[in-house]
């Protein structure tokens, strides 16, 4: 695997690094290694709900930037993320109904990009990630997102059903793009409205489509049965616009 975000590496950096309030995303240890400041650094890691990995040597070796780790490397986030409640904000400061982008499994960071992009250009108030199993805010999803990275929060969440739930209770109902669904013209997808994408490989996954309210898909007439997931994404974003657009007249 190719980590694009910063990395920091040896006892020190990465001490101050965590202890500065910088977003660390995963944190990869030598295996065995407990002494007193790798304990310190664990500590910190367990406050901000780092993702940790013990690994081997060669491991550390390979990843090393610098071959000074001293048994500790940590990757950051290339850009900070923003809280759920900043994306709620950001609907309620513009007067709209909040419409969010929930992205289930995205690893690939050129699409994640370009979904930033399009949710950025489609007034989207903001996007949620989950913390494992995902592309995080690297260095290419910055480059790809041609600049809308820095206008379009995005939110890392540890749960996303939980954070759905918690949504639910703010008025957001959410529709998954998935192709046991209905057509989306044939929808209703105007108000506080929360658009489920899932990965290209495995779609969204059973729980979280489970916690939706209704599923949704674009039609298709060629020889093959799927989209890319930033595609598809940019298509449905854009039939909420149209609804959204039309209810307001």
């Amino acid at each position: 695997m190719r980590y694009e975000e910063l990395t920091i590496e040896g006892r020190n950096a990465v001490l101050e690094a965590f202890r500065s309030g910088k977003t660390i995303d995963k944190l990869f240890v030598l295996d065995g290694c407990q002494d007193g400041p790798v304990k310190t650094i664990l500590r910190e890691a367990k406050k901000g709900d780092t993702i940790v990995s013990f690994v081997k040597k060669e491991r550390l070796d390979q990843m090393s930037e610098t071959g000074k780790h001293q048994g500790v490397i940590a990757f950051a986030a290339a850009y900070d993320y923003a809280e759920v409640e900043d994306i709620l904000k950001a609907a309620r400061d513009k007067g709209e109904a909040p419409f969010i982008i929930i992205l289930d499994g995205i690893e690939d960071p050129h699409n994640l990009g370009a979904m930033i992009r399009t949710a950025n250009q489609a007034g989207a108030h903001g996007i949620i990630i989950p913390k494992r199993r995902a592309v995080g805010l690297t260095a290419t999803v910055a480059k790809v997102s041609a600049g809308a990275i820095n206008y379009t929060p995005v939110a890392k969440v540890t749960n996303l059903v939980q954070t759905m739930e918690q949504l639910k209770e703010e008025g957001l109902w959410f529709v998954c793009a998935d192709m046991s669904g209905e057509v989306m013209y044939r929808q209703n997808l105007t108000g506080p409205i929360g658009l489920v994408i899932g990965s290209e490989g495995e779609g969204v996954s059973r729980l979280v489509k489970e916690k939706c309210d209704f599923v949704t898909k674009i039609p298709m007439y060629g020889d093959i049965d799927s989209l890319n997931a930033s595609v598809a994404m940019g298509i449905l974003t854009y039939e909420i616009v149209r609804q959204r657009t039309m209810s307001s007249k």
